[in-house]
């Protein structure tokens, strides 16, 4: 690992520090927004910015080339299943739809989309944290997008853990997961990578930005997820 790299994830945990301690009192100063709102969007944005930092760091061990890697993200036009039409009972219905079959598409991105010289190789879906119910629309998501980018590789980056099982274990060679995760991957052909940078289940009376619950983010957990991203990096390297 470079030493550049372990600087870098140590400015990481810096910001982390920063941001989370302060997203609460910032929240609470701000007349013009309801707190709770505040809250969730200080989160989520922090969760999209360190994965957008990880993948660039991870780049940058891997010696890609920086002008062939971008995160300028671009809206998706999932097209109409033309499966679908055939299913429909009234023909002027189907007609209609098959006449006009270039208006039909539904948009959709992720968090972060990464590319590589142009390509699509990485979408990344950034929580605070997940729950059962949350994963099922990031899987839906996922599954429309590789309906258009086939080999596109899935990951759900994420704080902290609520999907139950040893997902928030994250330091543990082999994890196990959970029976309602497993359950739900077991109906979508999506092949989700599930990156969890903070120890310890999600409890709703104890978010990390309140004093006495914060957790600290580790500078081993952070690598992992480099790695990771190197690993799905390297396979797409032009």
């Amino acid at each position: 690992m470079k030493k550049t790299t372990i600087h870098d994830v140590e400015k990481l945990i810096e910001a982390y520090n920063l941001l989370v301690k302060g997203i609460e009192s910032e929240a609470i100063e701000d007349e013009d927004r309801a707190y709770g709102g505040m809250i969730r969007a200080g989160k989520g944005l922090l969760a999209e910015s360190l994965a957008k930092r990880l993948i660039e760091i991870a780049w940058n061990e891997i010696r890609g080339d920086a002008d062939k890697l971008s995160l300028n993200k671009q809206t998706v036009k999932i097209p109409l299943n033309k499966n679908y039409i055939q299913r429909i009972k009234q023909k002027q219905v189907r007609d209609y739809i098959t006449e006009n079959i270039k208006n039909f598409y539904y948009t959709l991105k992720t968090d972060v989309h990464v590319y590589i010289d142009g390509k699509f190789v990485i979408g990344i879906e950034c929580k605070a944290y997940t729950e059962n119910a949350m994963l099922k629309r990031i899987l839906v998501d996922f599954t429309l997008l590789k309906s258009v980018f086939p080999e596109l590789n899935c990951v759900l980056f994420q704080l902290e853990s609520q999907l139950g099982g040893d997902y928030s274990d994250i330091f543990k060679d082999i994890t196990y997961g959970s029976y309602s995760t497993h359950t739900l991957m077991s109906y979508f052909d999506i092949d989700l990578h599930i990156v969890t940078l903070l120890e310890g289940e999600r409890k709703v009376d104890k978010p990390i930005h309140k004093e006495g619950y914060f957790k600290e983010l580790k500078q081993q957990s952070v690598l992992k997820a480099v790695e990771l991203f190197k690993e799905i990096l390297k396979q797409n390297k032009i």
